[in-house]
């Protein structure tokens, strides 16, 4: 990063530099910085699709989601349909509490993408968030279906699994982890849980 910041100096009219710098400050969760950055690489190139995407997450992690929302849009504007700009809008609609327009997005984006596990895993949480347990449950086992080794997935459908009362589903789900790496003891509060039931 210090030596980007270097570099930047000696050619501050960089776009790739600048976006490079800016993909470090964001790893470092450094948002001012980035944001500022970001400012510069859209002010010079207002239709910059790597920048506008990047705002919009800076901008979400810093709390101006309004502002979030704009970028989004504006990249969906410019590219529609775009997979990564419609899941921010969709999960930051979420965050936002406007959870009709979040699931209209989420499944308008599983409809376009039918293949894409990360579209079926997100509505999943997007579900699971409101206590929508069996359509979570549904989602989860489609984004596993496309990928079926994503500990991340097996991992949350083991947990509705388990608050719907069904142990039995749920201890599969369990034991495939610990056959996929995962450390029994990382699993033992969801084993607990089993045992309550």
């Amino acid at each position: 990063l210090a030596k980007a910041t270097d570099v930047l100096a000696y050619h501050p009219d960089s776009i790739d530099l600048r976006l490079k710098k800016t993909a470090w400050n964001i790893q470092l969760q450094q948002w001012n910085y980035a944001k500022d950055d970001l400012d510069k690489v859209l002010f010079s190139e207002p239709t910059n699709i790597a920048g506008l995407y990047y705002r919009a997450f800076v901008n979400e992690k810093l709390g101006r989601l309004n502002f979030a929302r704009l970028d989004y849009e504006r990249l969906l504007m410019l590219v529609p349909g775009n997979f990564e700009g419609q899941l921010g809008l969709a999960l930051l609609n979420q965050k936002a509490k406007h959870y009709t327009e979040a699931m209209d997005r989420m499944n308008g984006l599983v409809s376009q993408y039918p293949d894409s596990a990360v579209a079926y895993a997100a509505r999943g949480g997007m579900e699971k968030e409101r206590g929508m347990l069996e359509l979570a449950i549904y989602d989860f086992s489609e984004a596993l279906r496309r990928d079926p080794s994503n500990t991340d997935y097996l991992l949350n459908r083991a947990d509705l699994l388990i608050t719907a009362k069904r142990t039995d589903a749920a201890l599969q789900d369990l034991n495939r982890l610990t056959a996929l790496g995962i450390n029994r003891n990382a699993l033992k509060e969801l084993f607990k849980r089993i045992k309550k039931r």
